[in-house]
C-alpha cells in the first residue's frame, strides 16, 4: 500500500470490515499443544499437505466466483478514505479465464493508495496456497496442534528462505487439518516490505479463513486485516476484508466429435 504525501508516493492496501463475521469465520480456538504428532511427523505432515495443496491450486482455477474487496483508512471511530472493487471470475466461450470487474467506484483514499503490489497480493497472496513447487522456498516449522472450532488442526510457522527480487511471499502461521490434510486457516503478511528514499510501500498482517465448499477441497471464504502501518512519515490505521463468494464449478461447453458425431470424453478416439 501506497502513502502519499506530497512528493512520497508511499503504497497501501486495506481491506475493510462489510459487517459481522460469519459463525464459521468466528472461529473458537483451543490452547495451542506443543507436543509432537503421533503416529507421524512434521515432514511427512508437510509432503502431504503440501501434495493436496497442489490439487487444490489446479482445482480452484476450474471455478468460476465473486470477489468483493473493501478498504478504509481509519482515524479513531471515523472512516477517512475507501477503496472498493467487485469481480467476478468468469470463463469465456473458449474456457479461458476472465475477471468481470462488476463495481469499482472512484477511491476517495487521501492519505494511502493501491500499488500493483497490492493488487496481486489480494488475487493471490491473501488466498494463501502453499504447493509441493513453492515448498522448497520455505522454512517451515512444526508448532504445535490446535483447535479450531470442530477441526484439529497442524500448526506451522512460516517464512521465505530467501527474498528473490521482485517476487512476492507469504511469512507467518498456517493451520492444517488433520483429516484433509488442506490449509484451513492463515495469519501472516506478505513480504518483502518495499523502503526506498522516496517510497513506501507497507503491508498489513491477515488472516484468511477457508471453508469446505465442494465436500472435498477447502476454499478461501474471507480474509480480516485491522493494522498500523508505521511510515516515515506517520501511522496509517487501516482494515481490510475480502469476500470470496459463489464459488461453481465451470462446464465447458466445449463439445468432441470424430467423423461428426460427439463423443463421450472419455472415450476420445486414439490416434
Amino acid at each position: 500500500m501506497s502513502f502519499i504525501n506530497r512528493v512520497l508516493l508511499l503504497p497501501v492496501i486495506a481491506l475493510c470490515l462489510f459487517g459481522p463475521l460469519s459463525p464459521k469465520v468466528a472461529a473458537q480456538e483451543g490452547p495451542l499443544d506443543p507436543s509432537p504428532p503421533k503416529g507421524t511427523t512434521p515432514e511427512a505432515i508437510i509432503e502431504r499437505f503440501a501434495a493436496k495443496e497442489t490439487e487444490f491450486k489446479e482445482a480452484r482455477d476450474q471455478y468460476t466466483y465473486k470477489q468483493t474487496v473493501k478498504v478504509q483508512t481509519v482515524d479513531g471511530d471515523t472512516v477517512t478514505g475507501e477503496y472498493q472493487e467487485v469481480f467476478d471470475v468468469v470463463f469465456d466461450d473458449k474456457g479461458r479465464r476472465l475477471e468481470n470487474v462488476t463495481f469499482a467506484p472512484q477511491s476517495t483514499l487521501e492519505k494511502i493508495s493501491m500499488s500493483p503490489e497490492d493488487v496481486s497480493d489480494i488475487r493471490h497472496r491473501l488466498p494463501f496456497v502453499l504447493s509441493s513447487e513453492e515448498v522448497p522456498e520455505y522454512q517451515i516449522l512444526y508448532v504445535g496442534q490446535q483447535q479450531e472450532d470442530e477441526l484439529h488442526t497442524y500448526v506451522f510457522d512460516i517464512a521465505p528462505k530467501e527474498i528473490a527480487k521482485g517476487k512476492r511471499y507469504f511469512q507467518g502461521r498456517i493451520w492444517v487439518d488433520n483429516r484433509d490434510f488442506q490449509i484451513v486457516k492463515t495469519f501472516g503478511k506478505t513480504v518483502p516490505d518495499i523502503r526506498t528514499k522516496n517510497n513506501e510501500n507497507l503491508f498489513p498482517k491477515f488472516t484468511t479463513w477457508r471453508e469446505q465448499i465442494d465436500g472435498k477441497y477447502w476454499f478461501p471464504t474471507y480474509t480480516k486485516a485491522d493494522d498500523t502501518l508505521h511510515f516515515q512519515t506517520g501511522d496509517v490505521h487501516i482494515r481490510e476484508v475480502v469476500k470470496y463468494e459463489n464459488y461453481q464449478r465451470f462446464q465447458s461447453k466445449v463439445r468432441i466429435t470424430y467423423e461428426g458425431k460427439e463423443i463421450p470424453k472419455e472415450n476420445k478416439p486414439q490416434k
